[in-house]
């Protein structure tokens, strides 16, 4: 996992939501920031606990921060962005019991148009690779995630929702996606059949979606974004993608009983992990499970 960076390392701003509402978000830009070149943008989106508008409160988890460590900035320079959802809102003004859901029935919420507006504008602002525009998220954001790609399907080079839900029924639209979505098999807030659903529906359309779901018997409930941010795979998988690209970069391997095609390179069988996510003495480096869910 990458090390934790402290939110004094972000700016702090804020976007005119329409009225006189304002949503805060914070920018991380990279260091030694030159125009003469393009850069990566992390967009990350918070959980329904982190609302409000300290501006600060959305990066309390490493998942959302890790992406501005120098472990991760030192190989793959980018800016990250990550909002605030108001406390009255949601990114997605969906039942998070629910799990799936009809994406026309939604409109984009206030607090979702602000962050495509925040996108925009710094679009213009500085000088990003439009092709390597990046999506993530935690619970609430997960939900965001899922949504974001499905409302806006080709702006994005790969997307990584954490424990959210979305629209089995719009899975073709991002079948040519990048995505790697995570899960806990006990989540008792969100339920992890919202995952389940998409994952099937999206490789019923072709896609190349990397799953992992975690084991009841590891006790992570609702916070499987603790092992998806300790995934060693998950940055070199992310920073790989371009939206130029037609066909998901592989690199991530299965676990036992999974198909011959999530089968790690080389052969080599996946570690096992303990309770944290980290891989246990005498067993290769833990990889990422894949779980094909029930149709």
């Amino acid at each position: 996992m990458a090390s934790a960076v402290e939110v004094s390392a972000f700016q702090a701003r804020s976007f005119r939501m329409g009225g006189n509402k304002t949503i805060v978000y914070r920018l991380f830009v990279p260091k030694n920031y030159q125009p003469s070149k393009k850069y990566p943008l992390m967009l990350t989106l918070h959980g329904a606990g982190e609302r409000g508008s300290d501006d600060s409160a959305q990066l309390l988890h490493d998942f959302n921060r890790m992406w501005a460590a120098d472990s991760v900035q030192n190989l793959h320079p980018c800016f990250v962005l990550a909002p605030q959802c108001p406390v009255d809102s949601q990114w997605v003004n969906t039942p998070w019991a629910k799990g799936s859901y009809n994406l026309d029935a939604i409109a984009i919420s206030d607090p979702m148009k602000s962050v495509v507006g925040i996108l925009d504008s710094l679009e213009k602002e500085f000088s990003l690779d439009l092709d390597r525009i990046y999506l993530s998220g935690i619970s609430m954001g997960g939900y965001g995630t899922w949504y974001l790609a499905m409302k806006f399907p080709g702006r994005f080079a790969a997307a990584v929702p954490v424990c959210g839900g979305a629209d089995p029924k719009k899975a073709a639209s991002i079948a040519k996606l990048p995505i790697w979505t995570f899960h806990a098999e006990d989540d008792g807030t969100v339920p992890v059949a919202g995952t389940r659903e998409m994952v099937a529906a999206l490789k019923a359309a072709g896609s190349a979606v990397i799953y992992t779901e975690y084991p009841k018997a590891l006790g992570y409930n609702h916070l499987s974004w603790i092992p998806a941010g300790k995934t060693p795979e998950l940055v070199p998988w992310v920073f790989k993608q371009a939206r130029a690209s037609v066909r998901l970069v592989q690199g991530a391997g299965g676990t036992v009983g999974d198909t011959p095609e999530h089968a790690p390179a080389g052969g080599k069988q996946p570690g096992k992990v303990d309770a944290l996510g980290k891989s246990l003495p005498g067993s290769e480096p833990a990889v990422p499970s894949f779980r094909n869910p029930a149709p």
